[in-house]
């Protein structure tokens, strides 16, 4: 039969998995960090997963497409619950959420317990250290490129090996800010394009770029850098490096 189905551009898709958690028939699953809608009998055309999308990769289409099977939805659900109840050990205090994609994609905001300043204090003294993480996913590539938590917030873009070389980077630099990692020498594709979206949809505060004294850590710094003047906003922005034995050794 035709009729209206979701169409998912994978072009445009930046693997969010916002989609995904929106579709409560569970059509939509996330491939290869990629939204695809692996049952279109399980899409009711009413698109739920659209205001989800924060690059614009889901749109409309009439097609030949399966008739809507809400029975076949319903038992899917069903046997999902009965999985989710048996494995709720697994989740690590997060809510299960059948049929909706990897929820190592799912994004969650955090509250951050409030402690007092410990900036500078040697990683050693340090105990019940609460994590200055707000948000998840924090992969560059897994983020959104719009979204209310972005306004006024700031940046700190950071090669992810700058938190196993530097002691105290929640306090220094995580600490209130919107933490996005990324490795330019293992990661696919430049970061620019996506920090330039970023940077300009939203209306961010400053930027603090945090980088390994390694050469290649040079390209997450360029597109960092590239973004900001492609945005064509004024932005407070800095660059620290990081030595490869833990010490700060430009600011």
């Amino acid at each position: 039969m035709v009729r209206k189905i979701i169409r998912i551009d994978e072009d445009k898709c930046n693997g969010c998995g916002l989609c995904a958690n929106a579709c409560h028939e569970g059509a939509i699953e996330m491939v290869n960090g990629k939204a695809k809608l692996v049952r279109e009998n399980f899409c009711d055309g009413f698109g739920d997963c659209l205001p989800g999308c924060p690059t614009g990769a889901i749109t409309f289409e009439e097609r030949e497409a399966p008739e809507y099977d809400e029975a076949a939805v319903k038992a899917a659900k069903e046997s999902n619950q009965e999985k989710a109840n048996h494995h709720d050990s697994c989740d690590n205090g997060m809510q299960h959420q059948p049929g909706h994609g990897c929820p190592g994609s799912q994004f969650k905001l955090f509250v951050q317990k409030p402690a007092a300043d410990m900036s500078g204090t040697p990683a050693a003294t340090m105990t019940n250290h609460p994590s200055r993480l707000m948000q998840w996913p924090c992969q560059i590539k897994l983020l959104p490129t719009k979204g209310e938590f972005y306004n006024g917030a700031k940046l700190l873009i950071a090669a992810d090996c700058t938190a196993y070389a530097y002691a105290n980077m929640h306090e220094d630099f995580m600490k209130g800010r919107v933490t996005m990692i990324g490795c330019p020498k293992l990661d696919e594709g430049d970061y620019t394009e996506k920090l330039t979206e970023i940077i300009s949809n939203n209306d961010i505060r400053d930027v603090t770029i945090v980088r390994m004294e390694v050469p290649c850590c040079g390209g997450l710094q360029r597109a960092a850098e590239n973004a900001l003047k492609s945005s064509g906003k004024f932005i407070p922005w800095r660059v620290v490096t990081i030595s490869r034995n833990g010490n700060v050794i430009e600011d």
